[in-house]
């Protein structure tokens, strides 16, 4: 009896690794991205997430909405960011050339408008931006041009009508485009410059004017996984969900194109 105890023993798998390999496999099926956006993406991102959830069901996706200058910087300060999707080139092109991206996920995935929107109960009524030089016209929200996407296509778009100099001293600047939004929907400025897609999500506003694209730099939003991700697998499953049909037509719903490819 002893003998037999004793192999028993001996043939029995010990309980502890068994639940350690349990442990570890669970854990590999299962990941959380990060996913840093420009500001003017968060409608859409939020509706298009449990679209992919629900064929990912074993990802989290979180969001960290800015300007896209402004997480341009924390991706370089080492902010743990799987997926880094910039409202322009500039931002992805500097952080390409620092070698930040994981090899061929680098793609353009929509476009945007520009368009002056004034409060909905403006006192000035406006039809085209060069009638921002109306002394009327006090202030003018637009995007600090240094970190904020859509305030750079701004000072373009009035530096190529030749009107910027007249103007800038009117110059109310947001942190985003979203913040851009708020200052014309409370009245705090009499205009602003914002993307389409902002001013189609608010019924507060008045769309004054479209910018013609031949007075700005094109209007891109590229998309990159970053090379120090560490579920590069899942963040290139995402990137890729996004330039799918259910993803497309979110995006459309809310006023973007789609980039070609």
């Amino acid at each position: 009896m002893t003998v037999l105890l004793i192999a028993c023993t001996q043939l029995a798998p010990p309980a502890p690794q068994l639940s350690q390999q349990t442990t570890v496999q669970s854990a590999a099926q299962t990941s959380t991205l990060l996913v840093a956006a420009a500001a003017s993406l968060q409608k859409a991102l939020q509706e298009i997430t449990p679209l992919y959830t629900q064929a990912n069901s074993n990802q989290t996706i979180n969001y960290n909405f800015a300007a896209s200058g402004a997480l341009q910087q924390q991706i370089e300060q080492g902010a743990p960011v799987d997926v880094f999707i910039s409202a322009a080139e500039k931002q992805m092109k500097a952080l390409q050339e620092k070698g930040s991206f994981a090899s061929g996920t680098q793609r353009d995935l929509l476009t945007n408008q520009l368009v002056l929107i004034t409060p909905k109960q403006a006192a000035v009524s406006l039809t085209d931006f060069q009638q921002l030089v109306k002394p009327e016209i006090k202030r003018i929200s637009i995007g600090e041009p240094r970190s904020v996407p859509a305030g750079q296509y701004s000072t373009e778009v009035l530096k190529n009508l030749g009107i910027l100099e007249q103007v800038q001293s009117k110059f109310v600047f947001g942190s985003n485009v979203k913040s851009v939004l708020t200052a014309v929907e409370t009245g705090d400025v009499d205009a602003g410059i914002v993307y389409i897609t902002d001013a189609k999500s608010s019924d507060q506003i008045t769309i004054a004017a479209t910018a013609d694209q031949k007075l700005h730099s094109p209007i891109l939003y590229p998309i990159a996984v970053l090379k120090s991700s560490k579920s590069i697998d899942s963040s290139k499953r995402y990137a890729e969900f996004l330039q799918s049909d259910p993803a497309k037509a979110v995006f459309e719903k809310y006023g973007f194109g789609i980039a070609k490819p």
